[in-house]
């Protein structure tokens, strides 16, 4: 948390778009050191030659400027204007700004009173935060803390740019200005930020932040609680159960959930935190997490309600809950929640590299193991030596050299059986979900399958299901995060699209809990917003999104290099072949992740490329696209990946969807049927992730069909063993491949107009 909200304020202190490029001497350049010594003076000299038209933009720089110059009365002044006007044109912008205010207030009580350190940032700290409700001030608290030793260093780096140059611009005058005044604002409140938080909270909670809560089979659960002081009658309480041990992090969002006139409670899974057991992920969360229920509903401060939110694995614990749902749960908001066994550690039943590393960081200690898991040096050397190497999958830890018992243990269910089904609701359990759902979710997450996958299964068994979908341009974090990130892999969002997740949650539980109206955005089932189109649409169900399902068909003939996407197929069907070389590890075959959502080139290792004509007017792409694949492989299995891209009339590629999948498993999850080599088989699939974008005249759509053979998966060889037990001694000769032309596309098409068009 500290290190995402450091990062947040720096990528804060560049917003700023310059102008000009007048240039400064700064008073020494010998070294970085003189560099930073020199900084006073050159904000001196940068006061008076700075411009910019924006306001607001204006005086975010101006207020660091005049304090590296000294002046922090008047960077305090210029501060409060600065709040002043966001809290009335963005007030969820104004947090940010409340450790600067603190900062310098702080200096200006140094100026010539001689008071410790101490005491004038506790008196600055209470000048500001006491005026604030618990809400203003639950929000304002994260960004107290900082890391001062990135920082230190960033700005070091940026100084060593700059040495033996005579003259710099204003723009980078400004950036190391501006990385100062933040180190130095972190300098002075961070020894004593710990204990004024204390204290504010002290005065406006309640807290029990070493809570143990003891299960049926005797374990003991780790928890945190946090309600309001002073309410006078039971409160509904919101309940975040993860896996992710930080208190840090638990206290922000129990607190959050105070200041809301709630009880916040977060948990850990078993074995986390004060848990004294081992860690188990997955495998007890949903009892656990029922007992914590149980547990909430016996303390004097609970109405007997408990609602559910959180994101990721936080996600899946409220379907796990869900499963068997107790009374006292009234509603869940799971965010791009997984779903164990499909989704991760294995997709459409590929077990996914991606997940490799995740069981360290969450079972190595009672906390997480950041200093593992971010090892990204060591992840990709391992991807790529595992690849190369043509070892099976279930040796790759052998590779690594450090054992990876919960990889082993998954690995024995490559299948969607009894281990994974156990965990959350599966077939007829949706039907007894009667609570209301909220299910978030982005277009380029990598776990959206799985939170389509639960919203599906719920109107599957459940037709009435009051469940809500709320989905936009967002990857994994950003789909959980309050402020959303303006681009997302080189695609700059649509200002529509920046919704705010906690606060569209809290509404949500405001209305389940005391009546409010829904979300403004929930104005039907699913709620989407149009990439390109700058607006939201609602629509009852999934297949309402779109107006058709076009049906395009693989054609063998060629147009621009590309084979084309055709409203009718070939007569009489004929085939394109692929070859695919098991034994080479030097190359790679498959595309399917997002990265980047606009600009990928595409090349041979991306498969067959098919191209549709282009459209003469505007559409819209928006739902899940599906298929069926015509093939004929000399192998009894294959994984394969099909890819949806816009080409733009730039000739961009803009990233739609994807599905990535075994052949084996198409039909049943749960049991594979292995493929008859030299006979044709039929596979269809329709778990790919759902998108929403407009696309202008002249664009056109690109297919592209492959064999995934690469170092992000599995391997399979296609000889019907276990794929976890295949290595390069079982590829043989090369895969042939035959693609047929009597495969299909169906593509979610509407067709905008001034009647359906409803700015957000």
């Amino acid at each position: 948390m500290l290190r995402l909200l450091t990062g947040f304020l720096l990528a804060l202190s560049f917003s700023t778009a310059l102008a000009q490029v007048t240039e400064l001497v700064p008073a020494a350049s010998r070294d970085a050191d003189a560099i930073l010594d020199s900084l006073p003076d050159l904000a001196r000299q940068a006061i008076p030659a700075y411009r910019e038209e924006d306001r607001a933009r204006y005086l975010n720089t101006l207020f660091r400027l005049q304090g590296v110059a000294g002046d922090h009365r008047g960077a305090a002044e210029t501060l409060d204007a600065l709040v002043r006007l966001r809290m009335a044109s963005d007030p969820g912008s104004v947090a940010p700004l409340r450790v600067f205010q603190v900062a310098e207030r702080a200096r200006i009580a140094d100026s010539g009173e001689g008071r410790a350190q101490a005491v004038r940032v506790r008196d600055a700290f209470q000048e500001v935060f006491r005026p604030l409700s618990d809400l203003d001030a639950s929000r304002s608290l994260p960004w107290l803390k900082g890391d001062a030793r990135r920082l230190r260093s960033d700005l070091h780096a940026a100084a060593d740019k700059a040495v033996g140059r005579a003259r710099i611009p204003l723009a980078d005058a400004i950036g190391l200005i501006r990385l100062r005044h933040l180190l130095s604002t972190f300098e002075t409140t961070d020894p004593f930020v710990d204990a004024l938080v204390d204290e504010d909270d002290e005065r406006r909670y309640a807290m029990d932040l070493r809570a143990r809560v003891r299960t049926p089979d005797g374990a003991e659960i780790s928890a945190i609680a946090i309600r309001p002081r002073g309410a006078r009658a039971g409160l509904p309480t919101l309940l975040r159960f993860t896996i992710y041990a930080d208190d840090a992090q638990a206290i922000v969002d129990a607190r959050s959930a105070a200041a809301r006139g709630y009880v916040g409670v977060v948990a850990y899974t078993r074995g986390k935190g004060r848990s004294p057991q081992a860690p188990v992920p997955y495998e007890r969360d949903g009892d656990d997490a029922r007992a914590v229920i149980a547990w909430v509903t016996r303390q004097p401060w609970s109405d007997g309600r408990v609602g559910m939110y959180g994101g990721s694995y936080d996600g899946f614990t409220q379907w796990a809950v869900a499963k068997r749902p107790p009374a006292a749960l009234k509603t869940i908001v799971p965010y791009v929640a997984n779903n164990p066994g499909n989704g991760l550690p294995m997709e459409n039943n590929v077990f996914l590299f991606v997940n490799y590393a995740w069981p360290f960081y969450v079972t190595n200690n009672k906390a997480l193991d950041n200093d593992t898991y971010f090892d990204g040096e060591r992840w990709d050397a391992l991807n790529e030596r595992w690849y190369r190497s043509g070892a099976s999958y279930r040796a790759i830890d052998r590779v690594d050299g450090t054992p990876n018992p919960w990889l082993q243990r998954w690995l024995q269910h490559p299948g969607y059986d009894r281990y994974w089904q156990r965990m959350t609701p599966f077939g007829r359990e949706f039907a007894k979900i009667d609570i209301p759902v909220l299910t978030i979710t982005g277009y380029f997450d990598d776990g959206q399958q799985s939170a389509l996958h639960y919203l599906r299964q719920h109107y599957a068994h459940r037709p009435d299901a009051e469940h809500y979908l709320l989905i936009g341009p967002y990857d994994h974090g950003g789909a959980q995060a309050a402020r959303k990130p303006a681009t997302v892999g080189g695609y700059a969002i649509d200002p529509a699209a920046t919704m705010d997740t906690q606060q569209v949650t809290f509404e949500w539980m405001d209305h389940v809990f005391h009546g409010a109206p829904r979300p403004a955005l929930l104005r039907d089932r699913i709620n989407y917003q149009v990439m390109g189109a700058n607006v939201w649409r609602h629509a009852p169900s999934v297949a309402a999104m779109s107006q058709e399902r076009r049906t395009l068909y693989l054609s063998a003939a060629k147009a621009g290099g590309t084979y084309t996407l055709s409203e009718r197929p070939d007569v009489p069907t004929t085939s394109l072949g692929q070859v695919v070389d098991f034994a080479d590890r030097e190359t790679s075959l498959g595309d399917h992740y997002p990265d980047p959502v606009v600009g990928k080139t595409l090349d041979a290792s991306s498969g067959l490329l098919f191209e549709s004509a282009p459209f003469d007017t505007a559409v819209e792409v928006s739902g899940i696209f599906s298929g069926e694949l015509h093939f004929t492989a000399d192998r009894r299995d294959l994984d394969f990946s099909v890819t949806l891209y816009e080409r733009m009339p730039t000739g961009e590629l803009f990233h739609l969807s994807y599905f990535l999948g075994r052949a084996s498993h198409a039909d049943d999850m749960r049991v594979r049927q292995l493929l008859t080599p030299g006979r044709k088989t039929a596979v269809r699939f329709d778990r790919a992730r759902m998108t929403s974008r407009r696309l202008q005249p002249g664009s056109r759509l690109v297919v592209a069909v492959s064999v995934n053979k690469n170092r992000f998966a599995q391997v399979n060889h296609g000889s019907g063993k276990d794929v976890s037990d295949e290595d390069v001694r079982d590829a043989g000769p090369p895969m042939q491949v035959q693609w047929h032309t009597d495969s299909r596309i169906h593509i979610p098409l509407s067709f905008p107009d001034a009647a359906n068009t409803e700015a957000q």
